[in-house]
């Protein structure tokens, strides 16, 4: 498959980042920021979270597409470097909305082990 569409201007929302992945109060959330924390991600360094998730959309293929009411949902798997030094392999979502075409951050969650 081809890159994300417009992945050089997908938007991330500091909220989604802070108040949802990262954060240790929202009831999915939790597990995801206990998963990034042992990377060495928190709610309190999110913009090097943000440029790592960057990263993975500007290099590696879209693995899965698929059409929702709301518009196009990518998938976007590969290898994710932490700050604490460890490599593992995530899955990030991201939606083009029907009308729009730069992709908006949904989630991204662990799609292996720690290597």
């Amino acid at each position: 498959m081809a890159r994300l569409p417009n992945a050089e201007k997908a938007i991330i929302e500091a909220e989604k980042l802070r108040g949802y992945v990262l954060s240790f109060a929202h009831p999915v959330g939790r597990f995801k920021a206990a998963f990034f924390q042992r990377l060495g991600y928190s709610a309190e360094n999110w913009e090097a979270f943000e440029r790592s998730l960057r990263e993975v959309i500007l290099s590696q293929d879209v693995t899965q597409v698929e059409e929702s009411e709301y518009g196009q949902k990518f998938i976007v798997e590969g290898p994710f470097t932490g700050l604490s030094g460890g490599t593992v392999q995530i899955v990030t979502v991201w939606v083009i909305l029907k009308g729009e075409s730069i992709p908006r951050f949904i989630t991204a969650y662990p799609g292996g082990g720690l290597r």
